[in-house]
């Protein structure tokens, strides 16, 4: 494979900017052109997940906390996070976007890459096209919900032109004016270059974009210490490289920073319990059985503890309560032995992993009946899932959970993956 070919513009890559506080403008107008910033609960003790590109003049970014945000900017509008609403608003974008071009791959919830048809391969076809599909946007959804858009031969080029002009932006990046095109670009703002291969890359004496373009690509195979740097390295020089297959699910879970009120064991326990039915909803959502789950608490003013429970695969939520209950505990023994501890809990923690597709094996050694109540129990439990997605709230729960004001612990938006909008009823 020759890396020193041109190749025809095959990608645009469209980049939502400042996505979650842009929905917050799209729904309130009054906002259009206003510092936001989204933060994750109602608190003013909290930090920004989010922040327009007005904030982000004023020097508000990810992790601003509410009070210095209202420092820098007095009439800052702050808004909870509404994941729901934003993965909502992604399916309108990409509906739209759907009318004008291919939706290739979709990358995060403001990100996707779209294939470009042959006659739309040349600068200036592709550029119409991006405009094309802005003006859509803007028409047909909402002006606030603006992007940079990115066109080049790969994906991955596409993606860092669209970094080189926000908000709002529109940049062609040709193979024939590479390296020099993206010469500034720091390594880190590469996506597969994280802390551990930006080291690798820097023992290697791979410190800036020229000297990475000109990496052979079986060093960058055994810098990687996979394929995985061989298929970078090919898709920096604008090759067609595929996707790899979708990788299995391998984890669900939920986690809690704990308000003041939830920061005593007792108190923090209701949370784990609600983490924890969550979790095993999202599990049956997506007809899969477990055999590990995992208990992660964050102490004040620091420390970290962590549990693991094994068992055999289940769907059953009180199988995973009473799992829970074993390991909360050994956590509250042993905080009480811990020195770090000063009587609170900062952050919760609840993983489910280890899936199968296929309920427990029989076994030789269960009590009698226990294998039958597993079953029922677990088909209880499906059909209360059932009842909430339908009327769309818990209108079925444990008698403990009810009334428990947590504002929102629902499913999160991760970087790299959409949730589905039955998620967030379970």
């Amino acid at each position: 494979m020759r890396l020193d070919m041109d190749h025809p513009l095959r990608f645009l890559f469209i980049d939502f900017n400042g996505y979650f506080a842009a929905v917050e403008q799209h729904d309130d107008p009054a906002l259009f052109g206003k510092p936001v910033m989204v933060i994750p609960l109602p608190s003013e003790h909290t930090g920004a997940i989010a922040a327009s590109y007005e904030a982000k003049a004023l020097g508000i970014k990810r992790g601003t906390t509410v009070r210095e945000a209202r420092a820098m900017c007095p009439g800052i509008a702050i808004r909870p996070a509404r994941h729901e609403r934003y993965v909502e608003v992604h399916g309108e974008l990409m509906e739209e976007i759907g009318r004008h071009l291919p939706v290739t791959r979709v990358y995060s919830i403001d990100e996707c890459a779209c294939r470009l048809s042959r006659d739309e391969q040349n600068a200036e076809a592709a550029v119409a096209k991006a405009l094309e599909v802005k003006a859509g946007i803007s028409r047909n959804v909402g002006p606030a919900l603006r992007s940079s858009i990115g066109i080049a031969a790969s994906p991955l080029l596409a993606k860092l032109a669209s970094e080189l002009e926000k908000p709002d932006g529109l940049q062609v990046v040709h193979t024939q004016s590479l390296p020099d095109a993206l010469a500034k670009l720091p390594l880190r703002a590469i996506p597969g270059i994280g802390e551990g291969v930006e080291r690798r890359l820097a023992k290697a004496k791979v410190t800036d974009f020229e000297k990475l373009w000109h990496l052979p690509p079986k060093q960058a195979r055994a810098i990687w210490g996979s394929v995985v740097g061989e298929r970078f390295l090919y898709a920096l020089r604008g090759h067609d490289i595929p996707d790899e297959a979708p990788k299995a699910k391998s984890m669900i879970g939920h986690s809690r920073v704990l308000s003041p009120e939830h920061q005593r064991p007792p108190e923090a326990r209701i949370v784990a319990r609600a983490l924890t039915l969550k979790a095993a909803s999202r599990l049956r959502l997506y007809k899969l059985h477990a055999c590990r789950m995992s208990l992660g608490i964050a102490l004040r003013p620091r420390g970290w503890l962590e549990f693991e429970s094994h068992f055999p695969a289940s769907q059953n939520s009180w199988t995973f309560l009473r799992e829970l209950d074993v390991m909360w505990v050994q956590a509250v023994q042993a905080l009480q032995r811990s020195g770090l501890w000063k009587g609170r809990m900062g952050t919760v923690y609840v993983n489910f992993s280890d899936f199968r597709t296929q309920g427990r094996d029989p076994d030789l050694f269960a009590p009698p009946g226990a294998e039958a109540r597993e079953e029922k129990e677990a088909f209880l439990w499906a059909a209360i899932d059932k009842l909430n997605r339908a009327y769309k709230k818990q209108t079925v729960t444990l008698a403990s959970q009810r009334g428990l004001d947590l504002n929102y612990l629902g499913v999160k938006i991760a970087f790299s993956r959409v949730p589905e909008a039955a998620e967030f009823l379970c």
